[in-house]
């Protein structure tokens, strides 16, 4: 179950024991857990789920991998000043003066997504609108010369099922043979940064601000890209929700549909959470998804509703010292990515719906295929 909780409707059990996991659907509990990090640390959530054999940590550690406590595992007096750092990188005002350039990235995507629907392909949205779009902004954000979109994709995906999959051995090593020679390049690229990564890399080393460029890369454009996908797949098969204003579209997305359907933290004692006894060291997985969907949350928790109320109130960047540090770039990229796709969606079917893999905390949908609706054929090469 743990490892797709997207299947699964929330049970109705505020806290309780599954595959190892103490699992936490209620909104109150899941803010409770996020909020306090003296009782429930960070300190596990880039650890891999399934155990990594010798094997793959030979492989790993041959391309000198390693993920010291940074950002999103950080339970250390360093994370106030890395967060601070990064924080620099995503402040608003920042963000905000992307948004012409935004605008005219995702209207020639579109427009090129158009004319191949015209001429009769069948499109994978996946990769001509999702895949692109976030990568483009975080690497325009850091200063990063990323022009290899799909070796970058590569890599973050490899990653996702390593670090967050259940993949068997064999996979695990043929995983590792992707990701270890592509943290190599992050800390090549670490090692000539500049900006934020280059004071983590002055004050905290080169380990620090390799680990902070993989979780950046990895789960920061990887969220709001696999978002973008499931969104759109909502919006065509619920075309009315489009009469809507993106950004209420987005915000009930979010709620119903976070980019991270579950994310960890560490039991750092003994301690008790809604009547449930958690023995020190047990891992608790906090269900965003469900607590989303929670009773209470919003007006009618379990229905998208653009504008109702309560659609704020969920946790999908989390809540606390951890909270999502792209939040504000996420919710950008999907309104402009909703207003300039939405009257292409109006006119498409789907050919492929998405499919999500075993994953404990990323949906890593399969390509969303669209032809537009009528037209004949439609059946050619899709990407």
């Amino acid at each position: 179950m743990v490892f797709e909780l997207w299947k699964h409707p929330p049970v109705g059990t505020p806290v309780f024991r599954e595959e190892g996991q103490v699992v936490v659907a209620s909104h109150r509990l899941a803010k409770e857990v996020l909020l306090d990090a003296g009782r429930f640390s960070p300190a596990n959530a880039l650890d891999a789920v399934t155990p990594l054999p010798p094997a793959v940590l030979r492989e790993l550690t041959r391309h000198r991998f390693r993920l010291p406590a940074t950002l999103a595992n950080n339970a250390t007096d360093s994370h106030a000043h890395i967060r601070g750092l990064y924080a620099e990188v995503f402040a608003p005002a920042r963000v905000e003066a992307l948004r012409p350039w935004l605008t005219g990235l995702a209207r020639r995507a579109v427009l090129r997504a158009t004319g191949r629907l015209r001429a009769g392909e069948a499109v994978d949205l996946d990769a001509a609108i999702s895949s692109e779009i976030p990568l483009a902004a975080l690497a325009r954000l850091l200063e990063l010369d990323v022009d290899a979109t799909a070796e970058v994709k590569r890599f973050s995906r490899a990653a996702l099922e390593l670090f967050w999959g259940r993949p068997g051995p064999d996979r695990q090593l043929e995983l590792a043979r992707i990701v270890g020679p592509y943290h190599a390049v992050l800390r090549s690229w670490a090692a000539k940064s500049t900006g934020a990564t280059r004071r983590v890399l002055e004050a905290h080393g080169e380990d620090a601000a390799t680990a902070a460029l993989f979780f950046l890369l990895v789960a920061g454009q990887e969220t709001t890209s696999q978002f973008l996908t499931l969104l759109a797949h909502k919006l065509i098969e619920e075309p009315d929700l489009l009469e809507a204003e993106p950004a209420a579209v987005v915000e009930e997305g979010l709620r119903l549909l976070p980019p991270l359907v579950s994310w960890r933290r560490v039991a750092a004692a003994d301690t008790d959470l809604g009547g449930l006894e958690i023995a020190e060291g047990e891992s608790v997985l906090v269900w965003l998804a469900a607590a989303g969907a929670d009773e209470g949350v919003a007006e009618c928790p379990h229905r998208m509703v653009p504008g109702q109320r309560g659609s704020r109130r969920h946790l999908a960047f989390g809540a606390g010292a951890h909270r999502c540090l792209g939040g504000q770039l996420s919710r950008m990229e999907a309104e402009v990515v909703v207003a300039e796709l939405a009257p292409l969606l109006r006119r498409c079917e789907v050919v492929k719906a998405p499919v999500s893999e075993e994953n404990l905390s990323f949906r890593m949908p399969s390509p969303l295929v669209v032809a537009m609706r009528g037209h004949p054929g439609s059946v050619t090469r899709a990407g």
